[in-house]
Parts: structure tokens; sequence; C-alpha cells
């Protein structure tokens, strides 16, 4: 059945997970976004979902898309990383989300707030006296490692790992590479520290990993579950906030008559995030299962096959976003697909924006321009941003 519905499906030998694809993905995006809304990549055996329409119509589409039977593109993972809530659907999904989004709701992160806008103050400050400072690892790091670590509550002995934690969890979700295969050991490590050592009587009073031991303490989640849990704090917390504000700074500086805008109008900085984030999706791709046969535009994606949803061609498809390619931060972008979509919607994105929101104030205080002098692209199976990216500011 799947060869009678491959002949009449648009195919591409076209490898997403190739260096020189992911260091520039956009005309390998643009190419797959021209053969359909559903391309069969022969390298990995699976749908290509680039077009915007194609990429919203899967993730809102749960029962037909599950995320149950994993996310990622390599069944090893898709065995071993179940039932968080990444990768759980329905009534099962819901109840992880309500305990996980608990700290990460608007109402519940205005406790954050005054600690978060003293750190950026104070982070800005310090990089701008120097003249000249690593966009990653000096300016954003600081505050997801020092807010988000504080809040999630791990214990001292190795919370240092988050971050390789976090690197590593996402380069297993891509196939099985020789990127995906290195980063097994460091996956292997954090369930192991979740499991043994991110225990009750080792957390923080109060935190959202003691909350999470509290609420499967009352019922409301299987306590087996607490650790793969905890990954929701782990990673997308980190990572993703990390280069989705290296990548902002990148595009002021390519773009300065663009940060001139801001610098004038402050209140232009929730829209110029979401530009940001549009053009520079810090997660670029996630999988899904195709739990029942479906029409994908007139392609017809048959059962028990995967599709790869691409959340960076989705953000820059020409159907959606006119002139995709071009960094305005006035265009209204509140449509963007770097947090996803649907059930699944990104449930950290209220802390990445209250994050970037206060460091970027605090720069439209201080830069007039920013000046890029190294930039090192990270190769990553599924994260696009930043290893390196060292910048000048006047």
């Amino acid at each position: 059945m799947l060869a009678e519905v491959l002949e009449k499906a648009p195919s591409s030998d076209y490898d997403p997970y190739e260096d020189e694809a992911l260091l520039a993905p956009w005309e390998g995006y643009r190419t797959l976004q021209d053969a359909g809304p559903a391309v069969w990549l022969t390298r990995h055996e699976m749908f290509a979902l680039t077009r915007y329409d194609s990429v919203k119509n899967a993730l809102q589409d749960w029962e037909a898309f599950p995320s149950s039977l994993g996310v990622m593109m390599n069944e090893e993972m898709n065995q071993v990383l179940r039932g968080n809530t990444l990768c759980s659907d329905g009534d099962a999904h819901d109840r992880l989300r309500r305990v996980v989004a608990r700290p990460l709701t608007p109402s519940a992160l205005k406790s954050l707030q005054e600690e978060v806008d003293r750190e950026a103050k104070a982070v800005v400050d310090r990089i701008c006296s120097q003249g000249r400072f690593c966009a990653v690892a000096d300016l954003a790091t600081h505050l997801p490692v020092t807010i988000v670590s504080r809040a999630v509550g791990l214990p001292e002995k190795g919370r240092e790992r988050m971050l390789d934690w976090s690197y590593g969890m996402f380069n297993c979700f891509g196939p099985a590479n020789d990127r995906m295969r290195t980063s097994l050991p460091v996956l292997s490590e954090m369930m192991d520290y979740a499991r043994n050592h991110a225990v009750i009587g080792n957390l923080k009073p109060g935190s959202w990993a003691e909350a999470l031991h509290e609420a499967a303490a009352r019922g409301e989640v299987p306590p087996e579950v607490v650790p793969v849990m905890m990954i929701d704090y782990f990673g997308p917390s980190l990572d993703t906030t990390i280069f989705g504000t290296a990548n902002a700074v990148w595009l002021f500086a390519k773009n300065p008559d663009q940060w001139d805008l801001v610098r004038e109008d402050p209140s232009l900085i929730p829209s110029a995030i979401n530009e940001a984030l549009r053009m520079e999706a810090p997660i670029q791709d996630f999988g899904r299962y195709v739990a029942r046969d479906y029409d994908m535009d007139g392609i017809r994606l048959p059962e028990g096959s995967r599709v790869i949803v691409f959340y960076g061609a989705a953000n820059r498809d020409p159907r959606r976003f006119a002139d995709p390619d071009r960094f305005d931060i006035r265009r209204n972008a509140t449509g963007h697909m770097a947090f996803g979509a649907g059930p699944h919607m990104c449930v950290g994105m209220n802390l990445a924006r209250l994050e970037m929101r206060a460091l970027f104030n605090q720069l439209a205080r201080r830069v007039k321009r920013f000046h890029v002098e190294v930039e090192e692209r990270a190769l990553h199976n599924i994260l696009r941003g930043f290893k390196r990216l060292v910048v000048s500011v006047e």
C-alpha cells in the first residue's frame, strides 16, 4: 500500500540533516514547499511537511497525528522517551500538562518578574561595560541558567550539567545519525539524574521539581512518569531561550534599521521577539506518527507512516508570510510556529518571552549598535542557533 501511495506523492532525496542543510536550510525548505504539501524524503522514509498550512493542520489534529508514539525521527528514542508531556495525547496529556504548566502561566510568572528584571539589568550593564562579549555565553545563557535552575530547584551537584543535557537531548530527537548516537550517553546521564538524584529530600523546597513529586503524591499524575516530566524543565526552558535570544541579537546586528525602531519605541519589543522567532525558530522540527489515512491537500499520508513537521520552514512559507526572508519587526508574526501549535504548543513560551523581553528592554536602553565579530553556528539535528556569537557594541 505504501508503494502505491508513494507512486503518487512527490518525493525528494534531499537530506535536511546533512551538515550543509542544517547550517543553511532555507533553499532546501523552499524546494520542498514548492514540491507539494507533503513530500516523501527517500533518505529517511518519512514525509516532510514544510508548508505553513500542512504544519498547522498536523499539529492541531492530535488524533490523526498523535505524539504518544513518539515525536522523534528515530525509533530508538520513540521507544525510550514516552509518558512525558511531549509524548502523550488526549486526557493523559492534559493531566500532565496541567501540572507542568502551573509555574509557567502568566499569573504564576509574575512572582519572577522582579528577579528577571534585576538579573537582566545586571548582565546587560556588565557586558556593555566590556564593550565586547559573546551573545550566547555572556548574555543569552545568564537568565535561563540563573532563573530557571533556581526555580526548578535541582540539587547543586549535577545542576551544572543542565545545558549539556538539554543540548544532547534535542540531538537525540533527530534521525539515527552520528550526532544522535553521540548524544545518547548524555541523555542516559540526564535520565539517571532525574530518577535517582532529583528526588524529595534533595530538591529545593517550593521548587518546580518538588511540585511534580507532590502532584504525584496527590494522585494527579503517576509517580513513575515524574522523572520524564522533569524533561519539560531541563530542556525546553534552556537551549531554546538561549538560542532564541542570540538569534535575535544576530538579526538586529544584520538589520540595524530594525534595532533603531526598537530603540525609538521599546513597545515594539514583543513584536520584534515574535519576528525574530519566526525568522530563526530555535526548534526547527519535530516528528509525528500518522494514526489513520490522511489527505494532506491532495497527498495521501497512509496510516503507520511518519511525518516531520518543519516549524522553521512553515515560518518562512511565502503562502503565509509576505517576503518571508525579510526581518520586519512591524510585521504581525503572532501566527509563527516557533512555539508549535495545538495541544502541544510550547508550555514554556511565557517564560521565554518574559526573559527575552527583559533582556531587550535593557539592551535598548544601553546599545546603539551591535557589530558581529565572530559567528559560529551550532551543528545540531533539531536546534538552530549559535555555538558562539561574539559582538561588539556601541
